[in-house]
């Protein structure tokens, strides 16, 4: 069967019995396959015969497809998307001059995006035409318009214009550009791993800039199920318009996942931003993101992350509440404390509507479109309304109690530029030696029992301590706490839990068998783990350990094991006791193996060698048992930590010496021998 490329069906999978014309035909076919199922294309190899010096062989794959391998593109460079993946197609010529398809691989080993499959540069590029930047802006702004209508309240060529102003561009001082990029390319140099990406306008002059550093990317593979896009200090008018990419790790301190300076607050610039930021991280999208109530940003998430789960910070609705209403200074009081009583003490949806209706009844705002406009965004930032999932301590009613206010002791309204570079070296260094001392902490330390309560026990040796600690406190709290059962149907309980501490009466569902536990606090959604009020009907029901799915793996030791915990929490306490000890044991052989060069080389020896060991033995586990990990297993790289020695390793300011959790022993050595100079 002849095949010419402009018919081919855009969801035709790949049959034996089909020819081309020529290679560049068979590929054409191949990317249009690919973009209808989601992945990208990439020409692998081609050869030629020697005696005609025709092609006459050449195989097409998927972008993953092989090992991974550092962009030599110093101007604008992307992280490697290998991954080992094995899909391809393979195309031979026959005598006839007519080619065939020799062999196929369909199987993919990540995430397939047929709805982003316009964001691969395979497919941006496929029409020549569509080169043009112009052209290409419009196409994309077509088709938004198509479906974010309300965004173009003055017509689409209006916004077009809009979105390519010869003068829209960052607001610099001279030089600070070029002081900009020549940070990005040190650091880069410093490590290959470090990702910055520019947009320019017409004029060649700045116009947005991303980066984000080896352990931001390496943080976010572990910790990318909530993700905060901070706009404070561009909204706030500050010197420089910078917004941040930020998350949480398993001791719930900040991790900065990407910086930005933008040059507006458009629907193209976000959509640039996020799509940037979406390659940078492994083009793998976030659980959950946070942000600022915004209309382009809203669209730029619907239109980048459509599977993303959406919700506003709360601390910044709040904020604006009482900046917009200024019309009711004179009861600002009155006014502040029955909203806050109707989205903080709103248990059900119902109560929250009815409180909304009389609020709004009482202070004359039924002519307020803006506060309308925040009822009817109800679901994306008041609490009643935020169910089933975990926001892991980043929805907080104030921007002092989130882990976003880190960056503010390093930036103030007049910093300007060339200042914040210097504090960013600064800050990225806190952040990596506070966690760095966590896990020193959590593989030193054994946290205080201070209860005879059997939940306490159980995740002792479970969770991270700042995270113990915390459910400590609620552990605690419990015993100031009275329940009265008010429904029982079989298993099922409805019950109300009085906290005698605040004055507060909470409302707890428990199904026992379904393991199933709910309150309305809502503290699990909020923080990740259980409340006193579910702790006391826990106890009541004679319940001796926490359900399994109320011990998120993000907040235990195991957080960045390649392996989930089991649904036994006692492997998880048996696997950290085994780390704690080999940690012990490993600075003990680095502060041995470190004195001369023929101690380095043995003790070097012994860790290749017990690497490839373990990793043979835990892969035979692996592959024999059940299977724990949705990604295949690989074969761990031995030669990961053997690549330079140390007198030829290059020193790395932006801190990125204690970037990778799975080589701790090397960051908790260095880290102890800080301590000790500090002392």
């Amino acid at each position: 069967m002849d095949v010419n490329t402009a018919s081919v069906a855009s969801n035709s999978e790949p049959q034996d019995n089909i020819e081309f014309d020529s290679n560049e035909a068979a590929y054409e076919y191949y990317k249009e396959y690919a973009k209808s199922v989601g992945f990208g294309t990439a020409k692998l190899s081609s050869r030629r015969s020697r005696a005609s010096k025709e092609f006459i062989d050449a195989k097409f794959s998927c972008i993953r497809y092989g090992n991974k391998q550092q962009s030599d593109d110093a101007i604008n460079p992307r992280p490697s998307p290998k991954i080992g993946c094995k899909a391809s197609m393979h195309v031979k010529r026959k005598p006839n001059g007519k080619w065939y398809i020799h062999s196929f691989v369909k199987e993919h080993n990540h995430e397939l995006l047929p709805s982003q499959s316009h964001f691969f540069r395979s497919h941006r590029n496929s029409d020549p035409l569509k080169n043009d930047a112009k052209i290409r802006r419009k196409t994309i702004l077509a088709t938004m318009s198509k479906q974010y209508g309300v965004y173009q309240p003055t017509g689409l060529e209006n916004y077009i214009r809009n979105q390519n102003d010869r003068g829209r561009c960052l607001t610099l001082d001279e030089g600070d550009a070029q002081i900009l990029l020549e940070l990005f390319v040190t650091m880069q140099e410093e490590n290959p791993n470090f990702f910055y990406s520019v947009d320019l306008n017409e004029e060649h002059q700045l116009r947005n800039v991303f980066w984000v550093d080896a352990k931001g990317i390496e943080d976010y593979k572990n910790f990318n199920d909530v993700v905060s896009f901070d706009t404070m200090y561009f909204t706030n008018k500050y010197k420089i318009p910078l917004v941040l990419f930020i998350g949480v790790n398993q001791h719930c301190q900040p991790t900065l996942l990407g910086c930005a300076l933008i040059a507006d607050e458009t629907l193209f610039t976000f959509v640039w931003l996020f799509q940037t930021w979406f390659l940078a991280m492994g083009s793998r999208a976030p659980n959950v993101i946070l942000t600022d109530r915004s209309n382009s940003i809203e669209a730029a998430i619907a239109a980048v992350f459509p599977d993303t789960r959406h919700f506003y910070n709360l601390w910044n609705v709040l904020d604006k509440v009482s900046r917009q209403l200024d019309c009711l200074y004179p009861w600002h009081d009155t006014f502040t404390k029955k909203f806050n009583k109707c989205i903080h003490r709103s248990w059900t949806e119902e109560e929250f509507d009815k409180r909304w209706v009389k609020l709004v009844d009482k202070f004359n705002l039924n002519e307020d479109a803006w506060f309308q406009s925040l009822y009817h965004d109800r679901k994306q930032w008041a609490p009643t309304f935020i169910k089933n999932i975990s926001l892991a301590g980043l929805y907080t009613p104030s921007r002092s109690e989130s882990p976003n206010s880190f960056i503010d002791k390093y930036i103030h309204l007049e910093t300007f530029l060339r200042e914040f570079l210097e504090q960013y070296k600064l800050m990225v260094e806190d952040l990596y030696e506070e966690q760095a001392k966590s896990n020193f902490d959590a593989w030193h330390d054994t946290p205080e029992l201070k209860s005879p309560s059997p939940f306490e026990k159980q995740v002792s040796f479970v969770y991270t301590h700042e995270i113990f600690k915390r459910f400590q406190v609620e552990i605690l709290g419990a015993s100031a706490c009275h329940l009265k059962i008010d429904k029982q149907d079989g298993d099922s309980v409805a019950c109300t839990v009085k906290e005698f501490e605040s004055g507060q009466d909470y409302m707890v569902e428990w199904n026992g068998s379904h393991l199933d536990i709910c309150c309305s606090c809502r503290s699990f959604e909020f923080k990740g783990y259980l409340c006193r009020h579910a702790v006391v009907v826990l106890q009541m029901s004679g319940v001796c350990s926490i359900p399994f799915k109320y011990v998120l793996q993000r907040w235990t030791n195991a957080a960045t094991s390649r392996y989930p915990i089991s649904e036994k929490l006692e492997n998880v306490q048996t696997k950290t006791r085994r780390l704690n000890d080999l940690c012990r044991r490993a600075i003990i052989l680095g502060e041995e193996g470190s004195i001369s060069q023929e101690s380095y080389k043995i003790a070097l020896g012994a860790i290749k060698d017990a690497l490839a060991q373990c990793a043979n033995v835990n892969n035979s586990v692996a592959n024999e048992g059940p299977a724990v990990s949705k990604e295949p297993v690989t074969n761990l790289d031995v030669n990961r930590i053997t690549r330079a020695e140390p007198e030829k390793e290059k020193s790395n300011s932006n801190g990125t010496a204690v970037m990778n959790e799975k080589v701790c022993l090397f960051s908790l050595f260095i880290f102890r021998v800080k301590c000790h100079f500090r002392s």
